[in-house]
């Protein structure tokens, strides 16, 4: 697929939408939804020494609307969305409910990812096309955004479910692009004498081959020996590969369909949409020799019908309890694999 091709528009509230491919503009007497004026700060914890994003704002975000008053379906007569689009491919904007603003104290930007101007349906069930231009949506907010004067990480994630806080049913995600590096993205890039700790950890993986679900096309996909979550799967290059524009086109819609592969058997799992976390892990904005792309998944049911919950141990500790042995975990999936 060639570059992501992309139209810029700026909404009445200075707010900005990106749309990606071919779509037909919103009809006349589009009127825009506004953001909401609100508290927008960033206040440093000095026991935990980790910042916490202040945005008094969010509680009056959308909340489970009805179909017909999905803010992220295209625009028509007598519905206004987010998106000034009758139809549309892909759309990414500015949120309108953010954490955090680009202007001082909080400094950073929230953007929301439209998968598709379909309501129904999941990141598992976008055709391939829709897929191939999410990858390159990613790729292009990526390089934006890691360019923009005093980002220092971006991060491309999905909460998918009710069960994990999911407000509007429209398939999406979420990207922050934080003006300081997160607490478990630092960790993650801390040096390491031995190299990068990912290829250590695909390393291995292989050698064990018995948490393995997917090794092709050089992307990788395992559920990791130690897993915090009952299912959780990593996504990985197997190739030293720091962010998503590293990658050439065909490795973006290869691990894009690998994330697909997973998403489809969780689905599978316990016969229902698995309310799961996507976590994209990627390079900071300044570099780093640690950085190593790769995606995690947090599914949060641990059976049927039970839910992982972050207890008292993971919450007040930060210590988490598996329920479930990792390489049975991965036999599981290994046989919903299509």
């Amino acid at each position: 697929m060639p570059p992501a091709d992309r139209t810029d528009l700026v909404q009445p509230d200075g707010r900005h939408v990106y749309l990606y491919g071919d779509f037909d503009p919103a009809p006349d007497g589009y009127q825009a939804p506004a953001m909401p004026n609100g508290v927008y700060q960033r206040r440093w914890n000095p026991l935990r020494r980790e910042w916490v994003l202040v945005a008094a704002s969010r509680q009056t975000r959308t909340f489970l609307p009805e179909r017909a008053d999905c803010p992220l379906c295209p625009s028509g007569p007598g519905h206004s969305s987010e998106i000034p689009a009758v139809r549309f491919e892909a759309a990414v904007f500015e949120n309108r409910f953010p954490a955090m603003v680009p202007w001082p104290p909080a400094g950073g930007s929230c953007e929301v990812v439209v998968y598709t101007d379909e309501h129904e349906g999941s990141f598992a069930t976008l055709p391939s096309a829709r897929l191939d231009r999410l990858a390159e949506v990613w790729t292009d907010r990526y390089r934006d955004l890691t360019a923009r004067r005093g980002i220092k990480y971006v991060y491309i994630f999905e909460n998918r479910g009710e069960q994990v806080g999911v407000t509007l049913h429209h398939p999406h995600g979420q990207i922050y692009a934080y003006p300081f590096i997160p607490p478990v993205a630092a960790t993650e890039l801390g040096r390491h004498a031995g190299g990068c700790r990912q290829c250590e950890l695909i390393h291995d993986e292989l050698q064990a081959r018995h948490r393995m679900l997917i090794n092709e096309g050089g992307i990788v996909a395992y559920v990791p020996e130690s897993a915090r979550w009952p299912y959780e799967v990593h996504v990985a290059t197997r190739a030293h590969r720091p962010a998503l524009p590293d990658l050439p086109p065909a490795g973006r819609r290869g691990l894009l369909a690998a994330m697909q592969r997973i998403t489809r058997a969780y689905d599978r799992l316990f016969d229902v949409p698995m309310p799961s976390m996507m976590a994209m892990h990627q390079s900071p904005a300044e570099g780093s020799a640690q950085a190593h792309l790769h995606v995690e998944f947090y599914p949060v049911l641990r059976d049927r019908g039970k839910l992982k919950y972050l207890a008292g141990s993971e919450s007040g500790a930060g210590v988490f309890i598996n329920d479930t042995l990792a390489e049975e975990s991965a036999e599981r999936l290994r046989a919903l694999l299509e």
